[in-house]
């Protein structure tokens, strides 16, 4: 018998049966949708993860780290690691930190000439040190602690691709800043066409406030001679201690008088230190020209903040590189850092200069940089290069095995919970494979008296079993299809649109995932179909035709 009027045949049962038929195809349908709808469900949140993480530049980007100043002054001086390193390390010394026993201490510092090494690696794509500032920033009248950033010019990360005004940094060497939406607020700017062409200075202790030093110093130099010289000549030092009594006396009193002064001053202006406001969102005075030294940025563009969630969500952090309300670019920001160093930082900058550990002719290093490779499928490569450099790195690949662990165990859940359907749809199959030998047993016994092989008449019931899973499998499809369309509109109509978060498809239905499905419901139903058949296959053709 050809495979033709195998199928032929097997049409014409199903027909007969039609109501039997359409019943047990139904049941695969139910069991076919359930398994695409869950696992499609699974496979939508996994993508939605991992493309979460590829639109925030976390999977091209590598953050490494090396030995930070005071971790070699601290080894230098004797410290094996017990000391508290952590105090005023700031940001760049918290993606590092020396202390954590599970992580290992890098060998090299991030100098200039190691990151112009890590540039020349196969796949690296660019180098960005990490340099925070934090620091008073003057514009628009007023003067505020802010968080600047150095950025690299030009620079690949998404977090400079898009602005409310402006555009990104035209050169490493120009003095041009980008700001963020943050910095709007603060400073009084209504919109971002408006802080664009205006100017920000970052502001430190000047060269009056180190006169003021000097002078301090040199008026201690000075009493301590005096009295190296009184000792020496009692007369002469009570007449001139009598007129530095009167001398005090008058300073004095002129020092009451310029405190009453400042007093005054400080109630009719504020709260102010060197003439900065401390309410940081009122406006201030200007500060005294002669005790502040200033560097002047020209605003350029206005970075978009990202918000999700609606009025209450927050930014959205994009890359490995932490985030700072003004950008300005690195070399500036550099020379900025190096010539207003804080008092810790200072003191380990000359230590490690006194102990021999950086030499004269070296600079201080960077705690940090991220790495930007040009495909992230080149990162692994690029990390594990890194690390054999002497250098600490982290990458989200790291956590990316755990995240992918944990789809595939929710993927297996979630088609086991699907596949229970399909099979309590494959004892309906068997049901009806059954039934039909008992209505076809004379057909069979007929069948088998010309010539019919056993084998012919298992094929005839693997076919109609395997044509009930076909059909089961392609309504199924397009059934879970109906219902993922349908659960993403509901979803964002009545959780999503509220909270104004944009539209999110929650199902991935790549072309694997149906098509396994309609072959995995012909499998069952051709399974479900082995004990009909077999029984098919055994009745005796002489008993089959005396069967009413």
């Amino acid at each position: 018998m050809k495979f033709l009027d195998v199928l032929r045949l097997a049409l014409r049962n199903l027909r007969e049966a039609r109501l039997r038929a359409g019943l047990t195809t139904l049941g695969v349908i139910v069991g076919v949708s359930m398994i695409v709808t869950m696992m499609s469900f699974g496979l939508g949140l996994q993508r939605n993860a991992v493309q979460r993480f590829r639109d925030l530049d976390l999977f091209n980007e590598i953050t490494v780290s090396g030995r930070d100043l005071i971790g070699l002054v601290s080894s230098a001086m004797g410290d094996n690691g017990g000391g508290d390193r952590r105090e005023g390390r700031g940001r760049r010394g918290r993606q590092s930190d020396s202390n954590d026993p599970a992580r290992k201490v890098p060998e090299r510092m991030l100098t200039e000439a190691a990151l112009k090494e890590i540039a020349g690696l196969p796949g690296v794509a660019s180098v960005e040190p990490n340099i925070d500032l934090t620091t008073y920033v003057r514009a628009n009248k007023r003067a505020l602690l802010r968080q600047v950033g150095g950025a690299l010019v030009p620079n690949g990360a998404t977090r400079f691709k898009t602005y409310l005004a402006g555009r990104m940094i035209s050169s490493p060497q120009a003095d041009e800043a980008v700001v963020d939406e943050s910095f709007l607020r603060s400073f009084g700017f209504a919109k971002a066409e408006d802080a664009v062409g205006q100017t920000l200075e970052l502001l430190a202790p000047g060269s009056g406030a180190a006169g003021a030093e000097r002078s301090s110093d040199g008026a201690e130099k000075s009493a301590n001679a005096n009295d190296e010289a009184g000792a020496k000549d009692g007369t002469d030092a009570k007449v001139e201690s009598s007129e530095k009594d009167e001398a005090s006396v008058k300073d004095d009193a002129g020092a009451e008088d310029e405190a009453s002064g400042a007093s005054e001053a400080g109630d009719d202006g504020g709260l102010s230190f060197f003439g900065l406001p401390l309410e940081e969102e009122s406006a201030g005075d200007d500060p005294a020209a002669g005790a502040l030294a200033a560097r002047t940025f020209r605003i350029v563009g206005v970075l978009k903040t990202e918000v999700e969630g609606g009025p209450q969500g927050g930014r959205q952090f994009r890359g490995m590189m932490p985030v700072s309300s003004i950008y300005i670019p690195l070399p500036a920001a550099r020379a900025w850092s190096d010539r207003y160093r804080n008092s810790i930082s200072e003191v380990a900058f000359r230590l490690a200069r006194e102990s021999g550990v950086l030499k004269d002719d070296e600079t201080e290093g960077y705690g940090m940089a991220v790495v930007r490779v040009t495909d992230p499928d080149v990162l692994p490569d690029v990390q594990k290069r890194l690390n054999e450099l002497g250098f600490n790195s982290f990458s989200i690949v790291d956590q990316l095995k755990e995240l992918r662990t944990v789809f595939l165990i929710l993927n297996s859940a979630l088609g086991l919970l699907g596949g229970i359907s399909l099979l309590v749809a494959s004892f309906g199959i068997a049901n009806t494979m059954i039934m039909s030998i008992l209505e076809r047993t004379r057909e069979i016994g007929i069948m088998k008296a010309i010539g019919a092989e056993d084998r012919e008449i298992k094929l005839i019931f693997f076919v109609e079993a395997g044509l009930i899973g076909l059909m089961g499998g392609v309504f199924g499809a397009l059934a879970a299809w109906a219902i993922d369309a349908v659960a993403n509109r509901l979803a964002y109509r009545f959780i999503l649109q509220p909270r104004g978060v944009s539209y999110v498809d929650f199902f991935a239905l790549p072309p694997y995932l149906w098509l396994g499905a309609i072959l995995f419901a012909v499998a069952v139903a051709i399974l479900a179909a082995l004990y009909p058949a077999a029984r098919a296959a055994r009745i005796d053709p002489v008993k089959a035709l005396r069967h009413d």
